[in-house]
């Protein structure tokens, strides 16, 4: 049985963590095919959008406590495995389809997501600090950026959970749905997302990330430089036709 299964229709990867016995635990051979995954995915222009869920009542419950030990870590090669990497440097949207448990390693994982909808089954904790490690796939960083540095504090210095009403309070999440609903929304969210011109779809997702991690002084001159940039590229017969479909669709939405 394979550790991730991906399922690609109409322009959207689905990737599903496929260790529900273990509740996705991120053993070497799901981080391995994680990075894999994605950096083939990178490659495929078909792929517009991607979805990443969990099998089973979990998210992903973090690293794999077997392979906690040093000898056990070094055996089994994890320092070369770049999981994160892999997801940052996919360019496609990446929506994250939180279903259920997402703790410490499990939670960066869902951190690395573009954007996240939780089901109401959905928690978050970080208890790197009550095993006793300290967190090195961006957890540290990308937090505090997230929902504000106190709250980032209370979550990682306690290692306390909560759940995915006070995820969508705090801003971790973007919304809360019923469990049922939760695939369905991300594809219809998805579904917008193609919707899109493609290149500028690509290309507003690397200007947000690229200037997010500056200065908002590097961000303001990073985005007039990708401005210039892809106006170089773009035609107004094509400004013209992607404004017609843009009203058009604004009409079907008034119905």
């Amino acid at each position: 049985m394979s550790v991730l299964l991906v399922e690609k229709s109409g322009g959207i990867a689905t990737i599903t963590l496929n260790r529900p016995e273990a509740l996705n635990a991120l053993n070497a051979e799901l981080r391995l095919a994680i990075e894999t995954t994605f950096r083939e995915l990178a490659k495929d222009d078909e792929v517009r959008v991607a979805i990443l869920t969990g099998a089973g009542r979990a998210f992903s419950a973090g690293i794999d406590l077997k392979e906690l030990s040093k000898a056990s870590m070094e055996g089994s090669g994890a320092a070369d495995y770049d999981m994160i990497g892999a997801i940052r440097d996919f360019p496609a949207p990446l929506i994250g389809a939180v279903n259920g448990h997402a703790i410490t390693g499990g939670f960066e994982l869902a951190l690395a997501c573009d954007l996240l909808i939780a089901s109401e089954d959905a928690q978050f904790g970080d208890t790197h600090a009550r095993v006793g490690i300290v967190p090195g796939w961006a957890l540290s960083q990308k937090l505090p950026r997230l929902i504000g540095i106190g709250r980032a504090k209370e979550l990682s210095l306690t290692g306390n959970f909560i759940g995915a009403e006070q995820a969508e309070r705090w801003g971790l999440v973007n919304r809360v749905v019923p469990a049922s609903e939760l695939l369905p929304v991300c594809r219809q969210l998805a579904q917008d997302m193609l919707s899109c011109d493609p290149p500028s779809l690509r290309r507003y997702k690397q200007m947000i990330d690229a200037g997010y991690a500056g200065t908002l002084s590097d961000g303001l001159a990073l985005e007039r430089r990708m401005s210039r940039e892809h106006l170089a590229d773009v035609t107004p017969e094509a400004i013209a036709r992607r404004r017609a479909g843009i009203q058009d669709r604004g009409r079907q939405q008034q119905k």
